[in-house]
């Protein structure tokens, strides 16, 4: 046989299912805000590049003569000043010679002169579609990677059309920078949040189970012999159904143990009384010198041992059937069953002058005749069902009674009856027979039967087993008045049986 897996504990697949998932999604969180940010970072510089760019391009005009003049703001001169860190580059640049329009233009097409700034600075691949639309771009200037904003504009003075195109620019540094010191801000704040977040994920998981480790200690604190049933209030709701079913098991196992400690007292009451009387009988054929008187004796100690097996098979039989433990089922011909019992028992009648006899109760389905009747069920149990049924009969019917077996099915019930016209039982007794050890005197004095009382307690005992039942009720007329007792035991019948 293979090796199996160790079992991993609830806080194990708790801690390992959601410690990972809370980490995984703050991850994404954090690369979205990092996103975010870095998006965030790129629009406040360029706005801050665009602003000179705009006033520089306001501030080129014709003269009065048609020349193309720039006269900048001071501010936008000290905005265009390099610090450390943060160099500045600008150009206006006059298109030559003048192109039809300047919308959509790729650069590399276009000519021209620089009237201010840094000659050099590199345009941008195409021209945005319109005059005044800036557009941004990286580049490299002077081994410097810088970032640049370009604007076009048309200018139109006594019939002259003149094209410009302005262009300003900084370096990446001082952007990167800042972007750095905000991730690093932003991934120490990440890190608190996992570490944050995978220590309430701890504490809850653990305050969560703690319920269950208080349950395991109160259940290995109990003594042996401590079948209360566990307190629900003092768990969640979720492990409600869980001590429900550990209480169940507790019912259980207390009624089996109550099972077993009735058995032994029923037991040791019944034996000692024919052990005690067995004792002293032997004692008195050891003492006895007349052989008659002894053999007597013997005889007498023969009959109680037979009555004193007989109630040993009875107690071992209704332990045997109390049981929880379900016996196989199959198809079983009920009447098959009670016809070997009928054979079985025939001596035992005769001894009594009893007629016991068999009638085919026949079936809906096949009429009369040897039809089988089919149920699903221990044959065993059936069995012995049966048997306790036709052996209560004969023991206390009476002498020279009649006792009739039959069995049969109306197509949804099989059942088996066992009909006498003895001396009967009153009805107000016929469910109290069925508990141990009650044997019904009131009514069977005379019989001659006597017994352990056990007989109707087994016979009931193993038809529940088999989601059976039995039911006592008037059976044939009596010779001597009143009527006799029938002991019916009904079953659900096996349609499919008969078709096999």
């Amino acid at each position: 046989m293979g090796r199996s897996r160790p079992r991993r504990s609830m806080r194990f697949w708790l801690l390992v299912l959601l410690i990972p998932g809370v980490v995984f999604l703050l991850v994404v969180d954090g690369r979205n805000d990092y996103r975010a940010l870095d998006l965030l970072i790129q629009d406040v510089y360029d706005d801050a590049l665009l602003e000179p760019a705009k006033v520089l391009e306001n501030s080129v005009d014709f003269d009065v003569k048609g020349r193309l003049v720039i006269e900048p703001p001071f501010y936008v001169q000290v905005m265009l000043e390099s610090r450390a860190g943060n160099r500045k580059y600008y150009r206006v640049e006059e298109i030559v010679p003048v192109l039809p329009s300047l919308a959509g233009v790729e650069t590399r097409e276009m000519t021209g002169q620089t009237l201010m700034g840094m000659p050099g600075l590199p345009r941008p691949a195409v021209l945005p579609p319109r005059e005044g639309v800036p557009v941004f771009y990286n580049a490299m200037y002077r081994n410097d990677e810088v970032r640049l904003v370009a604007l076009w504009r048309d200018l139109h003075f006594n019939g002259q059309r003149r094209q410009l195109l302005i262009l300003v620019g900084e370096s990446v540094d001082q952007r990167l920078q800042t972007r750095q010191e905000l991730w690093r801000d932003s991934l120490f704040r990440d890190i608190r949040m996992v570490i944050l977040a995978v220590l309430l994920v701890w504490i809850a998981v653990q305050w969560t189970l703690w319920p269950l480790s208080d349950l395991r200690r109160e259940i290995r604190s109990r003594e042996i012999d401590d079948l209360m049933p566990l307190d629900q209030e003092s768990v969640p709701k979720e492990v409600i159904p869980l001590v429900k079913a550990i209480n169940h098991h507790i019912d259980l196992s207390r009624e089996v143990l109550n099972r077993q400690a009735r058995f032994l007292a029923d037991a040791s009451h019944q034996l000692r009384t024919p052990l005690a009387i067995m004792r002293t009988q032997a004692q008195y054929a050891r003492r006895e010198q007349d052989v008659t008187r002894m053999r007597e004796t013997l005889d007498a100690i023969i009959h109680q041992l037979g009555r004193t097996s007989r109630l040993t098979e009875q107690l071992l039989s209704l332990a045997h059937a109390s049981r929880n433990d379900p016996s196989p089922h199959m198809p079983v011909d009920l009447g098959a069953l009670a016809r070997e019992v009928v054979l079985l028992y025939l001596p035992l009648a005769r001894e009594k002058q009893q007629d016991l006899g068999w009638m085919d109760g026949g079936s809906e389905e096949g009429g009369g005749g040897n039809n089988s009747v089919w149920v699903l069920g221990s044959d065993a149990e059936l069995h012995e069902s049966i048997a306790n049924l036709v052996h209560n009969a004969i023991n206390h019917a009476g002498d020279g009674c009649t006792i009739t077996v039959s069995a049969g099915s109306d197509g949804t019930n099989a059942w088996v009856s066992v009909c006498d016209n003895g001396v009967g039982l009153a009805p107000e007794l016929r469910e109290s027979v069925f508990s141990r050890f009650d044997r019904g005197t009131r009514d069977r004095k005379g019989t001659g039967g006597g017994g352990s009382g056990l007989g109707l307690a087994i016979a009931l005992a193993y038809a529940q087993r088999n989601r059976g039942s039995i039911v006592l009720t008037d059976g044939d007329p009596s010779p001597h008045g009143g009527v006799g007792l029938c002991a019916t035991l009904t079953l659900p019948a096996y349609q499919h049986a008969a078709e096999g």
